[in-house]
């Protein structure tokens, strides 16, 4: 692999590592949305839900259809929802393991 893929792998998870855009694909995991359904289900204003989402659009994160007077948003590939899925796994593991430790450090005080 090369510098050049390097930067888009970088890109990428510069793009995925947002809270706001992270909900928006919380939201898009089981189906197709509108901005409406979108800023509904994620809590936000619909100028930054419709900013997020014209990020992820120009990175092919989400694809976009127009219906009538609709815009649906769907996740372009079901593998970032993979990647998504194992990087909470990671973090659920290691807080776990966090608290366990923790656990284990106040029982080495109370000796």
């Amino acid at each position: 692999m090369n510098k050049d893929f390097y930067c888009l792998h970088s890109d990428l998870c510069k793009t995925l590592a947002n809270e706001k855009r992270q909900r928006i694909l919380g939201a898009l995991r089981d189906g197709q949305r509108t901005v409406g359904q979108l800023v509904e289900a994620t809590e936000m204003s619909q100028a930054n839900t419709s900013q997020h989402l014209s990020l992820l659009r120009s990175k092919g994160v989400v694809n976009a259809r127009r219906d009538g007077a609709h815009i649906y948003y769907s996740i372009a590939n079901p593998k970032i929802i993979q990647a998504f899925d194992l990087i909470t796994e990671v973090m659920q593991e290691t807080l776990a393991a966090q608290n366990r430790n923790a656990g284990l450090e106040s029982e080495d005080t109370l000796v």
